[in-house]
């Protein structure tokens, strides 16, 4: 792994990458090691799994997926490996259990990350920097989750959706910059995503959950603009004062911070 592309290279997973080697804006730098992130993990070889767990020590797994889109596809290899935990923690607002449109029946179309419409049936916010924040708006408390889990990992910490673009990307962005990653560097990693897009978008292709849906799209608009992160974070410090305001406001702790720079920090 280079630590110039951060890039891990896997059979069966796209767009995955370690998040260490990144500046901070205190001329510090995150450690290798500890966050990654990625692609759908649904396809990984015995070999990848090998290397996640025995080689980079990977002992929780973030999986920003929907119900429906979880519940669709069966349990990717990392679920039976013994020492792994899988942390299913949605970044989209679905029916509770019981309801008469509960998980079970989740409308998969409208539950994508990429629809127009939310779970709720409403239109989302336009652009993808509205798109980006109703995942906060909505889940705030899988993005809690998502970060105390990457806080309190003993080992490597893999975050993904099925892209590994957009809910990986706002999970990752948010924990980096509540630790002071600059933002050019936030920004850079999300628009990495891009290098592998082709590769990804064929690979959906080929999955009936996501063929559909991804092949009315044009490839430029699934492509990630440096614009839209920013927009995202500069959003969050004009309503809420910064990324760990929004955090505090709804749970996230003086302890919970310092875990999670103690972890993600040399």
């Amino acid at each position: 792994m280079s630590s110039g592309t951060r890039r891990i290279a896997l059979a069966g997973a796209l767009n995955i990458r370690d998040l260490g080697g990144l500046p901070t804006t205190t001329n510090g730098v995150t450690r290798f090691g500890r966050l990654i992130r990625s692609g759908g993990l649904q396809e990984l070889t015995p070999a990848d799994v090998e290397h996640l767990t025995r080689t980079l020590g990977v002992r929780e797994v973030i999986d920003l997926r929907s119900t429906a889109e979880v519940r669709r596809e069966a349990p990717g290899p990392l679920a039976r490996v013994p020492g792994v935990t899988i942390h299913n923690l949605s970044l989209l607002a679905e029916s509770p259990p019981g309801s008469a449109q509960g998980p079970d029946r989740v409308d998969t179309e409208r539950a994508m990350p990429w629809n127009r419409a939310g779970a709720d049936g409403r239109p989302k916010p336009a652009g993808s920097t509205g798109h980006y924040l109703r995942y906060c708006d909505e889940r705030p408390d899988s993005v809690l989750a998502a970060l105390r889990v990457i806080a309190h990992s003993t080992g490597a910490t893999v975050v993904h959706c099925a892209m590994g673009k957009d809910r990986t990307g706002v999970v990752c962005a948010l924990a980096l910059d509540a630790i002071g990653v600059s933002r050019e560097a936030v920004v850079a990693d999300y628009v990495r995503s891009g290098e592998q897009m082709a590769e990804i978008v064929e690979r959906l292709r080929d999955n009936p959950l996501y063929a559909a849906d991804i092949s009315s799209r044009p490839f430029a608009s699934l492509l990630p603009r440096p614009a839209y992160l920013q927009d995202l974070l500069a959003t969050f410090d004009d309503r809420f004062g910064g990324v760990r305001a929004w955090l505090a406001a709804h749970g996230w702790t003086q302890d919970d911070q310092r875990a999670l720079a103690g972890r993600l920090l040399d």
